[in-house]
């Protein structure tokens, strides 16, 4: 029993730390490997794997892990070397102990490519990024853009991505933004110049979000509509493009094109991305109803989605009611939550929106009432209810929203008898939306496929050879058969 409480004592803590420390950092030198094969054989699609597994293992990442794996990768003394070990935390001796043995135990070898140099700036921006230290991640990401500034290597473009986004994101973060317009704007045309397509997708999401951040929504369209644009390579970045686009539209008063734009991006965004699937639902809920439609219920019931999606349920409720007060009411209550969404002005414009379903319901449910009474109903607080609500029903009945007349003389709406609806062009124009919508989502799908080169081309040449030989056997068998009649 003794012996069995003595072996049970022997194992110690250093045992645990130098099991699990290089458990993660056995997984970035496999990344390391994966990056140096992508770069020798020109492959970035191995490059773009190695970024995704490096999004996952992010967690882990302490500063003893990062501290070896710059060892590893970097040369020491190196300018580089220097520079991102200046940023890493000094822990107890004992766990640096064990990392230092760890990897004096792997031998490594030093790799001077220049991927491997900017994937350890990209490290070690999400690290510092995930420890909070945001004014050491601003000076390395800083440093990062300098150095990129040097490299022109296709290879290189997937993780110059990433650290154009964690760059604004780190500035974003400490509420500098507006520092980095212009060298976004360098980006983007040496971005440009290099034909680095992912990196223009990229940084002109960057651009448009940064003009966003401060309204300026004008110069937003001006760049946007005058950047290149070509197939998207990342289904990220066209997301967010699409999201930009949306909000631009919405601001300009064009809600068609941005409820298209929208509902594109909430539907193309990936399941995990949820704070932005629900930044898209949000925008979309208020289009449309800004457009006088009313969203489904199951929008406002999706996974996860209930509660930050609570007050726009709410003021979709009021809309469809066409209760001017409840309106009031649910903004006034959720005026915080409008004001950190910026969606404020969106929700001021709806009051045109919510009086007017009101007037609509009236008109409905009543074949004359006086305008007192439709002051009175649609709850209008001013000095002459009466006046305001004529010119209400004027502008409705002049807009096409409702179909009735107005009697001046005598303060009367008359509402004219309700027709079938089927005998309007409105089937026929909600029918094709649909069969539009379709046809667009599978020549969508059409083009995300992936073929190998050339070989539709030597399918076709293969079967034309065969269609050519099969009627030149046909013919002279034809002729044959002649020849044999005519003796």
């Amino acid at each position: 029993m003794t012996q069995d409480v003595e072996m049970k004592d022997h194992p110690t803590p250093s045992h645990s730390v130098s099991s699990a420390v290089p458990s993660t950092l056995q997984h970035l030198k496999e990344i390391a490997s994966l990056i140096e094969t992508g770069s020798y054989s020109k492959e970035v699609r191995r490059i773009a794997r190695a970024v995704r597994l490096s999004i996952a293992l992010r967690k882990k990442l302490t500063a003893s892990v990062v501290s070896a794996f710059l060892d590893y990768i970097l040369v020491p003394g190196s300018e580089a070397h220097s520079r991102l070990t200046a940023y890493v935390p000094k822990e107890d001796d004992h766990e640096m102990e064990v990392d230092t043995a760890t990897s004096a135990l792997q031998a490594p070898s030093k790799h001077l490519l220049p991927e491997l140099e900017i994937y350890c700036y990209l490290l070690m921006l999400l690290f510092l990024i995930d420890q909070k230290r945001y004014n050491e991640a601003k000076a390395c990401s800083s440093a990062s853009i300098v150095r990129l500034k040097n490299l022109n290597r296709r290879t290189v473009d997937v993780l110059a991505s990433r650290l154009y986004f964690y760059y604004s994101y780190s500035y974003e973060l400490t509420g500098d933004l507006a520092e980095i317009r212009g060298n976004l704007l360098a980006l983007h045309r040496i971005a440009t110049l290099r034909r680095d397509e992912l990196g223009q997708e990229t940084l002109l999401n960057l651009l448009l979000r940064n003009y966003l951040h401060y309204n300026l929504y004008d110069q937003a369209e001006k760049l946007r509509s005058k950047a290149p644009r070509f197939e998207a390579h990342s289904n990220q970045q066209f997301c967010r493009y699409l999201f930009y686009l949306g909000k631009i539209r919405t601001i300009q008063l064009e809600y068609t094109d941005a409820k298209e734009s929208l509902l594109q991006a909430a539907r193309k965004a990936p399941v995990a991305a949820r704070g932005f699937r629900i930044q898209c639902n949000k925008w979309a809920i208020l289009v449309r109803l800004l457009l006088g439609e009313i969203p489904e219920r199951t929008i406002f019931m999706q996974k996860g989605m209930e509660k930050a999606l609570r007050p726009y349920f709410e003021l979709t409720n009021a809309v469809r009611i066409g209760d001017l007060e409840l309106f009031r009411n649910v903004a006034e209550k959720f005026s915080a939550t409008f004001s950190t969404d910026r969606t404020h002005n969106l929700i001021v414009r709806l009051r045109h929106n919510v009086i007017r379903t009101g007037l609509r319901n009236i008109s409905i449910s009543y074949s004359r009432i006086s305008l007192a009474d439709v002051a009175q109903k649609l709850r209008l607080n001013s000095t002459n209810p009466v006046a305001d609500a004529e010119s209400i029903v004027a502008k409705a009945i002049r807009d096409g929203a409702i179909d009735a007349t107005l009697d001046h003389a005598s303060g009367w709406m008359v509402s004219k008898e309700t027709g079938d609806i089927y005998s309007t062009n409105e089937p026929q124009i909600a029918f094709n939306s649909r069969i539009a919508f379709c046809l667009n989502m599978h020549n969508e799908a059409v083009r995300a496929l992936r073929f190998p080169p050339n070989t539709h081309k030597e399918k076709e040449s293969a079967e034309k050879r065969r269609e050519r030989q099969q009627q030149e056997q046909e013919l002279a068998k034809h002729i044959a058969e002649e020849d044999d009649d005519d003796f």
